[in-house]
């Protein structure tokens, strides 16, 4: 996927979500960081420098595609791997073990990739990614084949390394736990940035959301037809508004009274899933 004027910055503590549909270009970004793409125009940076070599080995890169030899041992192939990023024998033991307790895969230390199962894979590729300490870590998304237990595992390591002040960029289709998790967020679309920004602010712009349950009516039928409101949802009786700059919400409360007992109403943000769609219908239309 091509690039097109693609900029956007990842500060150190921080975990950035990295956002696009299929095909959007955010994969091409990730390896152009590390060289493995080369780039007709532009350059990637590090602390305001072109990126090298050098700073290269700065960082940890968790690929989505498998990126282990499947027939090695996973110890001696983390403790190869910190070798590689200038640790010395002693201290690349230490780290292995290290990250293989934190993930929680310490005891299959000594048996071959191509063994474990997909959710333990990605803990090992993302131990790969960790075992030199990095100051910047880039990870395609890591999340993927996790079980809940194995989500909140890393969403909680992703978590400590940013507070530790390294920067975090990392993909993934899975909107709300990004919502949970980055500070920002950056989305593209075709190659090209189509929004950017923390996540409170992108999720407290735009027009006002509200939502109210009335007791009984299960599909929402008291809110079709409100003037200066549109249905945007309707979820187990809950009924979830968009309204217009004008709408006196006291009047949609009124006629939620109408219809019977209210059970809930408030106002309520947007979701970091509405932000994304309505990023890339904008850019589209």
């Amino acid at each position: 996927m091509a690039l097109d004027e693609l900029s956007f910055t990842v500060p150190a503590g921080e975990v950035v979500g990295f956002l696009g549909p299929n095909g959007s270009g955010k994969t091409t970004t990730m390896r152009a960081v590390f060289g493995l793409v080369a780039l007709d125009s532009g350059s990637v940076r590090w602390d305001g420098q072109p990126i090298d070599a050098a700073a290269r080995r700065r960082f940890g890169y968790m690929p989505e595609e498998r990126g282990l030899y499947p027939g090695m041992f996973i110890g001696e192939q983390l403790q190869y791997l910190a070798r590689l990023h200038g640790l010395s024998a002693a201290d690349a033991r230490t780290a292995t073990m290290c990250w293989l307790e934190r993930l929680g895969v310490a005891d299959r230390a000594s048996s071959k990739v191509e063994t474990l199962s997909l959710g333990n894979q990605q803990r090992v590729q993302l131990a790969a990614a960790l075992v030199h300490e990095p100051e910047l870590l880039i990870l395609d998304e890591p999340l993927s084949g996790l079980d809940p237990v194995g989500i909140d595992a890393v969403s909680a390591v992703l978590t400590e390394q940013a507070a530790q002040g390294r920067g975090v960029l990392f993909s993934s289709h899975q909107l709300d736990l990004v919502e949970d998790l980055c500070t920002s967020v950056a989305i593209i679309d075709h190659g090209r940035l189509v929004a950017s920004g923390a996540v409170e602010d992108l999720t407290t712009q735009g027009s006002r959301r509200l939502v109210a349950k009335v007791d009984g009516d299960h599909a929402g039928a008291w809110a079709r037809d409100l003037p200066g409101a549109r249905v945007s949802r309707v979820d187990g009786g809950a009924v979830r508004l968009v309204l217009e700059d004008d709408t006196d919400a006291q009047g949609i409360l009124a006629a939620a009274m109408r219809a019977g007992p209210v059970l809930q109403f408030g106002f309520e943000r947007r979701r970091l899933s509405e932000v994304f769609r309505e990023s890339l219908t904008t850019v589209r239309t």
